[in-house]
């Protein structure tokens, strides 16, 4: 996890259980003072325990500073982090977090559609409130497994623009499931669609949009996890820093950041599953081999960057601009 700047120290002011095995934890400067701006989509790096750092985006107004609201899934089986936040991090108490960093933004568009799955409705909730407080136009759909796994409900509900969220609930009549045709069946130049969810989620509607013809610069996602790759085939090979001309071999077992600390040379990471976006680096030489769900179909083709933390080389040398 090394060169994450946790520049931040918070104090857990409350936390709430939102739904079934969803809590959110409302974070504040220890002291009374503004924290940092964010806008709509950002998150925050949270170092639960020294070596264990994730991100949760911010899903309160944007417009707030004396607060940042997570909301967190307690998921048995993800990699321990949500499992410690619900069981260890205690309202009173004071942790590190990084300042807000957005690579999910919000841009301006005529009509916006904005799709969440599950958990992936904290970018997305706040979202929606910036839109309502511009009076954008906007949608939202809005899918869980049911009633009581559905995160902000009453708070949607009860709010501005309530009349705006269709709520698609997996146990529920069919009438109310999502159909996606309707929506996204005609492309619409003028509109932005955001997508935030399990990656099946997001693959079921950015397949749908892609299949009816939306460019994908309309189209934007937000990943929780990383994919699982196909690593049986996995080699050695070599990286090189176009600075000092140093050659470094990354074997199979191990990733281009794993050997890069290791000799001393320092990225900044933080999801460590290509999601994030945190360590992108720049390629000067070679073809990557993308196994991130950060960049898109372009940014992949070109071939001028990749994530260091989980994708690898598909020819002999990557030159990195380091």
């Amino acid at each position: 996890m090394s060169g994450t700047p946790l520049s931040l120290i918070v104090e857990v002011k409350a936390r709430h259980d939102e739904a079934r095995d969803i809590a959110t934890f409302e974070l504040a400067d220890p002291h009374g003072r503004p924290l940092p701006a964010f806008s709509a989509g950002a998150h925050v790096d949270v170092q639960i325990k020294p070596g264990l750092i994730r991100q949760y985006s911010l899903c309160n107004h944007p417009e707030e500073r004396d607060r940042y609201l997570i909301g967190v899934l307690r998921d048995p089986t993800s990699r321990g982090g949500s499992v410690a936040m619900h069981e260890e991090i205690q309202v009173g108490d004071l942790i590190q977090i990084s300042a807000p960093k957005n690579h999910f933004p919000l841009e301006h568009a005529k009509r916006t559609l904005l799709f969440a799955g599950g958990i992936g409705v904290t970018p997305i909730l706040c979202m929606a409130e910036r839109l309502a407080h511009t009076d954008a136009d906007f949608e939202m759909h809005y899918c869980t497994r049911a009633a009581e796994r559905t995160a902000f409900l009453e708070r949607i509900r009860q709010g501005t623009f309530a009349e705006r969220v269709h709520f698609h609930f997996d146990d529920g009549e069919p009438e109310q499931k999502l159909d996606l045709e309707p929506l996204v069946g005609t492309p619409d130049p003028g509109t932005q669609i955001y997508i935030c969810g399990p990656k099946g989620f997001i693959d079921f509607v950015l397949a749908t949009c892609k299949a009816h013809g939306w460019a994908s610069h309309q189209l934007h996602t937000e990943y929780f996890a990383g994919a699982v790759a196909d690593t049986s085939d996995d080699g050695s090979f070599e990286v090189k820093i176009a600075s000092s001309g140093a050659s470094f071999t990354v074997p199979a077992d191990k990733t281009v950041h794993q050997v890069l600390a290791e000799n001393g040379i320092e990225i900044m990471v933080s999801c460590e599953q290509g999601v994030c976006g945190t360590c992108l680096t720049r390629v000067l030489e070679g073809e990557p081999d993308h196994r991130d769900l950060y960049l898109d179909d372009d940014e992949h083709a070109a071939n001028d960057q990749f994530t260091p933390c989980c994708s690898r080389a598909k020819s002999k040398v990557l030159v990195l601009d380091l």
